[in-house]
């Protein structure tokens, strides 16, 4: 990619239990295998920034792996951070979220949890990324998979964080952000999530949503579209693409973006 162009990635990794129903039936070398799957996915792509759901950094079902820095060492990202939105002690400990691999410098990091359930929480991660010529703020966001009513109540959430982080910039020049990720919910319905984010952003600058059309879930054969980034004015996407492989139970999104002036 040129120096004013971006590639953007956003997957689910499933906790590293490729096509399987549960990460527990894993030992630590089927992990491994499975997350060097996702490696030769993100060497393949190339992408500058990925955005990863369902990122374990020391659970018990999966062997106490980190697979953030698995990854970040098998694709050779140099930077990276990890929201746990789930973290549970004790004789089977889990903790979990959302991750992020860069080529660019993190400048701020915050992350929040919707809830406070020992597992199964959702929540979102956002950086702040230092650019050659300016900022990038991305929002890297999983939502609740039962309930339309919580995964609005979670965007409102969203929607109080970046305003307050809006106000905290005060009258810098940031790029609006970048917000991708799982959504569990499709772009088409008027009264869910992705609709719901989708016009306070649009009322803010003119946003776009991608995909436009296809299916991500579940990746063998996808029914639903559930994963999306949606992308502000200061960018003309130039490629949109669901990836189809097998590396996780969804497929995942990749965007290519030029900066523009």
């Amino acid at each position: 990619m040129s120096a004013r162009q971006l590639r953007i990635l956003t997957l689910n990794i499933a906790h590293g239990r490729g096509l399987s129903t549960y990460q527990g039936f894993h030992g630590a070398r089927g992990i491994e295998r499975n997350l060097l799957r996702v490696a030769r996915l993100l060497n393949r792509e190339a992408a500058d920034v990925v955005a990863l759901q369902e990122v374990d950094e020391d659970s018990h079902w999966n062997k106490r792996i980190h697979l953030l820095d698995f990854l970040k060492a098998e694709a050779s990202y140099s930077h990276s951070h990890l929201g746990v939105h789930n973290r549970r002690g004790g004789r089977l400990p889990l903790a979990y979220g959302n991750g992020l691999l860069s080529r660019f410098p993190i400048e701020h990091a915050d992350h929040q949890a919707f809830g406070t359930a020992e597992i199964g929480e959702k929540g979102f991660l956002y950086t702040e990324l230092t650019l050659p010529d300016g900022h990038l703020p991305i929002v890297n966001l999983h939502l609740d998979y039962k309930s339309r009513l919580r995964r609005i109540e979670q965007i409102e959430r969203l929607i109080v964080f970046l305003e307050e982080r809006h106000a905290q910039k005060g009258g810098e020049g940031y790029l609006s952000p970048v917000v991708c990720g799982d959504f569990n919910s499709r772009s088409g319905k008027p009264n869910d999530a992705v609709a719901h984010l989708f016009k306070y952003l649009e009322d803010q600058c003119a946003y776009q949503i991608y995909p436009k059309n296809g299916r991500t879930f579940p990746s063998l054969l996808p029914i639903h579209g559930l994963d999306f980034i949606l992308v502000p004015p200061s960018y003309k996407v130039i490629r949109c693409e669901i990836l189809r492989c097998y590396v996780s139970d969804h497929r995942p999104v990749v965007v290519d973006l030029e900066i523009l002036n």
